[in-house]
Order: structure tokens, then C-alpha cells, then sequence
């Protein structure tokens, strides 16, 4: 399907629309918002087969993959409905005034939180419903009082519009403006930069590559107002396997790592892209055990053309870098528009830390294994990491002062610490941290996934001994 180029005097249009909105929806109630929310939802639901259908037909994901995918993003929305029906919509803290000067005394302080105003939320390639034009930041954005402006993804083009159509739809029921949630799309650069410069945006929320969410995020901090910019970068999701794991068990977590490797053919934020064995003949099998089973797996087709060229690219990267030895895949870049071949690799720790393209994301079922002869070499592999989504430990169950020592390493450079288990798959929750340190994110403060992804579209703001009609508000923007 042919993709629209919209023009500036387009962009700007939806993006006042939404500007337009934006006090009224700040000031909105907590069930005109959970109304919309759980609609959207049931719109979703509704549409259920030709939205799967479409979506497979673009990214040949698979429908049990896509269905999958499609409750996820209908359970958010619920979930995000329900957060704020428990209060956390207008949550406020109140210092009641103490007679006298400080620091004994005080006057009544309440400490809000207001609504950015228009958000910019930029779709994702690998997640077409979960992180596109209905997914968590939209949710989270709409949940906290703030419109949206859309930029679909020009790798799902087809399925951005049907979707669109079902928001459309659903704000016409729910007798809502149709500014409070826009749409726009281009495959070119110029759109995107158009839409973070536009003045009335107040915040951009971006899932996608390092180069194309870091080139936004300078436009956004070039702007004559600078806008926080929440972007996720990607990550190589270190697996840290210790002896205690791999004894009696390599092959069976080869097996279940393989899995995850492959999964949605690599195209995952949080695919494992390093592992770190211990020398041994434990890691031997390990290691032959996961080449088999990745040589085995047939990946489906990846999202767009331009993601097989880079992941070629970087497999050629990867396998080319003096110091790696090739254990599957190879050099030789294959049709664009064909399946792409898994490609693992191995070095040591010396040769991982000393070469910075070893710790750049290959996006796509690529892995490479770091075989290290001590804890303090795990130490020094996952500094040179520098900031991911998620870190593995695989046996760590026993207290020991080396465990300690790499679990708390671990704790320092990603967002979310496993303790067994994979990192793909990310549940919506109340606790989840989806975000890690640069380069895995812009904001390691904040996460883009869980309910707490809310509150980067609020700003707090102390009112000092406001008046009786302002406290009867209880939180709510006045």
C-alpha cells in the first residue's frame, strides 16, 4: 500500500486540533476516561479478524503471534482504565500547615500532578498493535489527560488506517472531539522532525532504532522550548549463565534460549543478544546445543526490507570482528525480502570489551556468546554493556559474594533484572520498569511499559495554601 507524505500545513492541522483539546481533556473526569479507554478496547475486540489479518498480511508475524499481541493491547487499555478508577489519575500529597516559620512551621502545601498537554507517539515496527497507534503510549497518555497525535508506522501502513478507523469510530460514540487522538504518516524523515518541532507538542514518546530515536531526540532538545523526549533505543538484554545453572541443565536452557532468539524472528527489544558462559565443558554443551537448535529454527520473513539489510549488515559486523569465531550464519548478505538465516557467534571477554561493535544491538536472531574464566571478567563485560532493557541471571538462587557482586552490576545497568527465565516477554503491570540506562533509552527514570508509564505525560506542581475550591478539586487539574 502506497504510504501518504503529509505535508507541514498537514501535520501542524492535527497537531492544533489536539492542542485544541487539550484543557478540556486535562480537566476531563476519571469515567469520561475510563470510558474511552475501555471502548477503545472493545473497538479493538470487535475488529478482531480483519485487524489480525491485515497486520499479518504487512508483517508476516502470524496470527497466534498477532492475536496474542491484539489481548495484550486491549488488556492495557482495560488495565490503564482500571489504574485510574483506583485513584492514581489525580493522586496528590497534602502537607497540612503547621503555625509558625520553618523549618518547624509550614504553610498547606499539596503536591499535584498536570498534564503535559499534546503528545507525539511514534509507532513501533516489531509491535503493531502493542506499541502502534492504540498501544501503551497511547493509553498511558489518554489515562493521564493528554492527547495524542499518532505517526504510524510506515511498515504497517494498512493496519495503522484500520485501527485509526476504530479510534474514529469510538469518538464518535463516546460524543468526544475528534482532535483528542490524530493521525498522521510518512515514511520520510521530514514528517517526524515536522511533528517534534511543532510547538504545541509537549512530549514525544518513541519506540525504534538508536539512530532514528537519538537524531528526534536532538530536535526535540534543539526546539526554542525543549520537551522531555521518552525514547527507547534498543538493547542486547545480557544472559548471564553461572555453573550452578548450566550443571545438568545446558542443554534443556540452549533449547529454551534458542526459543527466545528466535521469537517474532528476532525483531524483540528484549531478544537476549549476548550470552556469558563460564569455560567449561558445561558451556560446551550449552554452546553446541544451541547451535543445533538455532540451525534447526526456519524464521519467518522480517517487517520491513530495510530491517533484513541491517540485520545483514550487522551479522557481517558481528562475524567479522577480529577475535569472533563464527558458529552459525555468514558474511554474505541474502535476498532482502527472503527469511533471514540465525547467526551465532563466540568470543572471550577481552576481545567483547575491547571492540565497541560487539555491544551494538543486531536486531534480528543473532547472538554471541562471551566465554569468561571469573566473576570479575562478568564484572567487566557487563560494564562494558553500559545500559540495556534487561539483564538474565541464570543460578544465581545461592547467596555468594561473587553473586551478589554480579547481581548488583546487573541491577546498575538495566531497567529489569531476571532472575531465570527469558527476557522476551513484558507484562503490563503495576511494577514493571521497561527502560534501562543510555544507550538502552533516553529516560532511565521512566518506562514505557506497566502503569507507571503514566506518569511521564504528568508534571507535579506544589499549590501552596490554595483556596477552598481548588483543594475540593482533590487532585484534579484546575
Amino acid at each position: 500500500m502506497q504510504i501518504q507524505e503529509f505535508t507541514a500545513a498537514q501535520i501542524h492541522a492535527v497537531v492544533a486540533a489536539a492542542h485544541d483539546v487539550s484543557d478540556d481533556w486535562a480537566q476531563s473526569s476519571v469515567k469520561t476516561r475510563a470510558a474511552l479507554l475501555h471502548a477503545l478496547g472493545d473497538g479493538l475486540q470487535a475488529e478482531r479478524d480483519a485487524l489480525v489479518r491485515i497486520a499479518d498480511e504487512e508483517t508476516s508475524l502470524g496470527a497466534g503471534r498477532l492475536n496474542g499481541e491484539l489481548d495484550r493491547t486491549i488488556f492495557q487499555l482495560g488495565g490503564f482504565a482500571t489504574h485510574i478508577e483506583q485513584g492514581h489519575a489525580f493522586a496528590q500529597l497534602h502537607d497540612a500547615a503547621i503555625a509558625g516559620a520553618p523549618p518547624l512551621g509550614r504553610p498547606d502545601l499539596a503536591r499535584v500532578h498536570v498534564p503535559l498537554g499534546p503528545v507525539a507517539m511514534f509507532s513501533a515496527s516489531n509491535f503493531p498493535f502493542a506499541f502502534s497507534v492504540l498501544g501503551g503510549d497511547t493509553a498511558s497518555a489518554l489515562a493521564a489527560g493528554c492527547p495524542v497525535v499518532v505517526k504510524a508506522h510506515p511498515g504497517h501502513p494498512k493496519l495503522s488506517r484500520a485501527v485509526f478507523d476504530v479510534v474514529r469510530k469510538v469518538l464518535a460514540e463516546q460524543g468526544l472531539p475528534a482532535g483528542l487522538i490524530g493521525f498522521v504518516e510518512g515514511a520520510s524523515v521530514e514528517v517526524g522532525v515536522e511533528l517534534v518541532r511543532s510547538p504545541e507538542i509537549a512530549a514525544v514518546a518513541f519506540t525504534g532504532s538508536f539512530k532514528g530515536g537519538t537524531a528526534l531526540w536532538a530536535q526535540a532538545n534543539a526546539r526554542p522550548r525543549p520537551i522531555p523526549f521518552y525514547g527507547e533505543l534498543g538493547s542486547i538484554n545480557p544472559v548471564v549463565a553461572l555453573p550452578a545453572a548450566l550443571a545438568g541443565q545446558a542443554e534443556t536452557l540452549a533449547q529454551t534460549l534458542a526459543a527466545s532468539i528466535e521469537f517474532g524472528c528476532g525483531q524483540l527489544c528484549t531478544s537476549p543478544g549476548i550470552v556469558v558462559l563460564f569455560e567449561g565443558p558445561d558451556a560446551d554443551t550449552f554452546e553446541n546445543t544451541l547451535r543445533d537448535a538455532l540451525g534447526a529454527k526456519q524464521p519467518h520473513r522480517m517487517l520491513t526490507a530495510g530491517m533484513k539489510r541491517n540485520f545483514d549488515a550487522g551479522v557481517a559486523r558481528l562475524l567479522g570482528t577480529p577475535g569472533v569465531q563464527t558458529l552459525l550464519g555468514d558474511t554474505h548478505a541474502n535476498d532482502e525480502l527472503a527469511p533471514p538465516r540465525p547467526a551465532l557467534a563466540r568470543t572471550d571477554a577481552k576481545t567483547f570489551i575491547a571492540e565497541h561493535a560487539l555491544q551494538e544491538e543486531v536486531f534480528g536472531p543473532a547472538c554471541l556468546l562471551v566465554r569468561v574464566r571469573s566473576a570479575d571478567e562478568v564484572l567487566d563485560v557487563l560494564t562494558a554493556v553500559g545500559g540495556t532493557l534487561t539483564v538474565t541471571l541464570w543460578g544465581a538462587e545461592t547467596d555468594s559474594p561473587d553473586v551478589r557482586r554480579i547481581a548488583r552490576r546487573a541491577t546498575q545497568i538495566a531497567g529489569r533484572v531476571l532472575f531465570g527465565g527469558v527476557p522476551t516477554g513484558v507484562a503490563v503491570t503495576g511494577a514493571q520498569q521497561h527502560g534501562g540506562p543510555w544507550p538502552a533509552s533516553t529516560q532511565p527514570f521512566t518506562t514505557s511499559v506497566g502503569y507507571a508509564a503514566m506518569e511521564r505525560f504528568l508534571r507535579p506542581v506544589a499549590l501552596q495554601s490554595a483556596p477552598a475550591w481548588v483543594a475540593e478539586r482533590a487532585g484534579q487539574p484546575i
